[in-house]
């Protein structure tokens, strides 16, 4: 069984909204690692259209020299689109529709090295079902006062073990947790 690994940007006070975080090489480096070490990636659908329409050549030839690897990497991938609104995709995807718990459960059931996801719509779903295999959280050094909120809405708390931590120069913690069970 392939696991499902979520890593997530994450401000001190818990805000996961992508133009908050600090944006440096190490971290992009740190991002496209966690791509390479998957055989796909697991997006909702408003994921998918900001990655995509960020990183999905020509717009990717328009950012800075040492974000490249990580954009050759994600538009290698092979992805998975959760969406029951979205006619069809493209960019390597497929639309994974209906029953996503059970469409997510067959992904995984594949063999292979795993899957990769981020985002907030899908992750709290995929928590709330007891998916996620592996849980990161890496945590910037700033306060937004503002955003969605980390795992907003799970009906009961997610207790977690942590397994790994890496410190960056920036500032920055990845932190790795697995689910206790």
């Amino acid at each position: 069984m392939r696991p499902l690994r979520y890593s997530i940007n994450v401000t001190l006070d818990g805000c996961v909204d992508h133009r908050v975080g600090i944006a440096d090489e190490e971290l992009h480096r740190h991002a496209m690692e966690n791509i390479a070490r998957a055989d796909a990636v697991l997006f909702g659908r408003v994921t998918y259209e900001l990655m995509e329409s960020a990183w999905r050549p020509p717009a990717s030839d328009a950012m800075p020299e040492w974000t490249q690897p990580f954009a050759r990497e994600i538009d290698r991938a092979k992805k998975y689109v959760v969406s029951n609104t979205l006619e069809s995709v493209d960019w390597n995807a497929e639309l994974v529709r209906g029953d996503v718990e059970a469409g997510v459960r067959e992904l995984k059931s594949m063999p292979g090295d795993g899957l990769a996801t981020g985002g907030v719509t899908l992750p709290t779903a995929l928590a709330e079902w007891g998916l996620i295999d592996e849980y990161e959280f890496v945590v910037h050094p700033r306060v937004a006062g503002h955003g969605p909120a980390l795992l907003a809405g799970l009906s009961k708390p997610l207790d977690l073990e942590l397994v790994g931590r890496e410190e960056y120069a920036s500032g920055v913690v990845a932190q790795r947790y697995v689910p206790r069970r």
